[in-house]
């Protein structure tokens, strides 16, 4: 039942965002749009952003899940921007309200949950420390999600697996480079 309620403030929310800003959303209008009371919202999220903030690592981390290889990487990649361009209002409205931070926490923390897979992979059998593989993974991790919000801040007009596709060429290679110059 739990899963079920959340499911559904979810969907409100969703179908708030359709038409105006999530700073404009109050859990009032969540809860009218959901038949549910305000108790029933708080027993659940803390406020609006915490919804957001479900909502995105509920949905969206599914979606790069079976895609943290250096083979598959590109993959879970596109799939991120897909989510991203399927979910276009809900994100456009989030980025373009103070809503944005949780945006773009996500996106960091699902980026570097990809690629620390990814730069581990690459380091077996190389001496390479935890805090520079974090480092290496913090960086593309930067590098990745700056291009992703650049692109949500230009109203999407590339198509992702063109951005994926300059990116995969731009960087092959350049993990396993990095972790050489880290190696004791």
């Amino acid at each position: 039942m739990s899963l079920t309620t959340k499911k559904a403030l979810a969907a409100s929310l969703k179908k708030l965002l359709e038409k105006t800003t999530l700073d404009k959303i109050t859990v009032k209008d969540i809860v009218q749009d959901c038949e549910v009371n305000r108790q029933t919202f708080y027993y659940h999220f803390q406020d609006v952003y915490a919804l957001l903030e479900w909502i995105f690592v509920n949905e969206a981390t599914k979606v790069i899940s079976n895609n943290k290889t250096y083979d598959t990487w590109q993959q879970g990649f596109l799939q991120a921007f897909q989510y991203v361009e399927q979910n276009k209002t809900l994100v456009v409205n989030a980025y373009h309200s103070i809503g944005r931070e949780h945006l773009e926490r996500y996106l960091y923390d699902v980026v570097y949950k990809l690629l620390i897979d990814v730069v581990n992979e690459k380091a077996e059998g190389m001496r390479v420390s935890e805090v520079d593989k974090q480092f290496i993974a913090d960086f593309y991790k930067y590098a990745f999600v700056g291009l992703m919000l650049e692109w949500i801040r230009t109203g999407m007009k590339e198509r992702p697996e063109d951005t994926i596709d300059k990116l995969s060429k731009l960087i092959t290679g350049d993990i396993h480079r990095a972790l050489l110059k880290y190696e004791q």
